[in-house]
């Protein structure tokens, strides 16, 4: 059919610019969504980084199409991130979106999933359990495994070969540090342990004065899931108020995003144990090529952070699947999502593949860090936990029993 025929037809049934875009030229259009704003944009701007490395890879095309990658920004707030998503989509057009970033983003945005059945959502980095384990939306994909994932190995090892048998937590007040608590503490208390005391504190907290004072004295260790400016801010003020209990780190507490931050906080951090979906140590091929790649990103850490590799994994499945269906998303995005849910691959840690509700099954890896030869911070690998399932190998109907993560589930003072 002629392009202005396609045109005059597309005023006649009301059909907008941008699907109408979609069908008339050769380009993809892949919505990114990531926390530019508030106190994760360092986050988001990793995210950005990882996403477009896997961009990189293929040229900028995709089955002989142009990507075009379309943001949008979210404040790492629930509403700020279905704005942005309802933006991308509805206003932009898009058909596939990747993102968002952190955990009540995403449990939003797989909400907002379900009222637009056409569109295909593939997670960023965001970890909260319940984004896929409980009421799933079936166009939402995670292939970054979940916050209680990440922390496999983690509570066995701080037990057993750090010797803690009583851990406070500190952490932050919404669903992803929920999972992250949550996956320590399922194996932490399984070995024995107890956690006699957990503080919760909102995003953006400045002043940490009374959640430290409020940690036990006698507590063995302090298990810290803060993320970004709330880490360093933390983790400052632990230090100048004399704080000398032994730390373990949640996945993004002693992720690139803060071990490169300036200040004195390498007394406080080195030899801290955590676990997650990366170790900077990592001297894997894949990997070392993944880390050559994502350098030539404007303004790349030493190391890239969790949030480069699960927005790059995330980037690499949307384009591997789209690729085997020739960019074509026509027909509502019926046969990518099916490409989508049979997708395996290599990553740049370890094979990725998914459940019945479209969530990662991967390696996670045990780290403790430490500082390198430059002087730099990094997470040193301990031990690779190989295939970690959403149910960290517990039977579904077992661990569905143990009851969604909140901030009272689970305990053991």
């Amino acid at each position: 059919m002629h392009r202005r025929t396609l045109l005059a037809l597309a005023l006649f049934t009301g059909l907008t610019a941008p699907s109408m875009a979609l069908a008339a030229d050769d380009t993809i259009k892949i919505g990114l969504l990531a926390t530019f704003e508030g106190p994760f944009t360092v986050l988001g701007e990793d995210g950005e980084r990882g996403a477009m490395t896997a961009v990189a890879e293929t040229n900028g095309t995709v089955a002989g199409k142009k990507i075009e990658i379309v943001k949008g920004s979210s404040d790492a707030s629930p509403d700020s991130a279905v704005r942005a998503a309802r933006k991308l989509v509805e206003q932009d057009g898009v058909k596939v979106l990747v993102g968002p970033l952190s955990g009540d983003e995403g449990l939003a945005v797989k909400d907002y999933a379900k009222t637009k059945p056409d569109v295909t959502f593939i997670n960023g980095t965001s970890a909260a359990q319940d984004t896929t384990l409980r009421n799933p939306a079936e166009n939402f994909f995670r292939f970054s495994t979940d916050g209680a994932q990440w922390m496999a190995g983690l509570g066995t090892y701080a037990f057993n070969d750090k010797g803690y048998k009583k851990v406070a937590t500190v952490a932050e007040d919404y669903s992803f540090p929920y999972t992250q608590v949550f996956g320590f503490m399922a194996e932490f208390c399984k070995a024995g342990g107890h956690v006699p005391s957990k503080s919760w504190v909102p995003i953006g907290n400045k002043d940490f004065s009374s959640v430290i004072a409020a940690i036990p004295e006698d507590v063995d260790a302090i298990y810290v899931a803060l993320g970004g400016a709330d880490a360093v801010n933390f983790l400052t003020q632990y230090q100048q108020a004399g704080g000398s209990a032994p730390l373990i780190g949640g996945s993004i507490t002693v992720d690139q995003t803060v071990l490169t931050s300036k200040g004195k906080l390498k007394d406080v951090l080195k030899g801290t144990p955590s676990a997650g979906p990366t170790a900077d140590t990592n001297d894997a091929p894949a990997w070392k090529t993944f880390v050559d790649a994502y350098e030539k990103q404007p303004g790349a850490f030493p190391s890239p952070s969790l949030f480069a590799h699960g927005y790059y994994v995330n980037m690499k499945a949307t384009l591997l699947a789209l690729d085997q269906v020739g960019g074509d998303v026509s027909d509502g995005g019926k046969k990518l999502r099916e490409a989508l849910s049979k997708l395996s691959f290599d990553t740049p840690t370890g094979k990725v593949s998914l459940d019945k509700n479209r969530n990662a099954v991967a390696d996670i890896f045990l780290t403790e860090v430490t500082e390198g030869s430059d002087g730099t911070l990094l997470n040193k690998l301990v031990k690779v936990v190989p295939q970690v399932n959403q149910t960290l190998g517990i039977p579904e109907d077992e661990f569905m029993k143990l009851g969604a993560v909140n901030r009272d589930n689970p305990s053991c003072p």
